[in-house]
């Protein structure tokens, strides 16, 4: 069974960081992109970062570029994606989902090439 497991969100202050993680088990997902994706109340599903199988390649969204990283750790049961969100903004506030891309046919962006969505972690920032 694949499952993906969110942690790390909270309220942080504008300029401050946190550390989003995400342990992922089941399906060789070692092998695949894993994704990090936001949703603000009232809008949809927004891609924020993507990263390769191998963790060689990354890949933001305009809006995070420079301010966030994605980094993997591919364990033997276990495959931990990790998001280190820097320099953080009002408009970064969201629940933040992780998810594996396994369906052709979509970009590395598009929440239509992902499946197996976690349930999610809340990212507050407010002074």
């Amino acid at each position: 069974q694949v499952q993906f497991v969110e942690s790390g969100g909270g309220l942080a202050q504008p300029g401050s960081s946190l550390r989003l993680s995400c342990a992922a088990t089941g399906l060789n997902l070692e092998q695949v992109t894993v994704g990090w994706f936001r949703q603000a109340p009232g809008k949809g599903r927004e891609f924020a970062a993507g990263i390769s199988a191998s963790g060689q390649t990354t890949y933001y969204s305009d809006s995070v570029k420079g301010r966030f990283t994605i980094s993997r750790d591919n364990g033997q049961n276990t495959v931990m994606v990790y998001l280190q969100m820097n320099i953080l903004k009002p408009e970064d506030t969201a629940v933040y989902y992780c998810a594996a891309r396994t369906v052709a046919g979509y970009g590395y962006y598009s929440s239509q090439a992902y499946n197996y969505w976690g349930q999610g972690t809340q990212v507050n920032v407010s002074s």
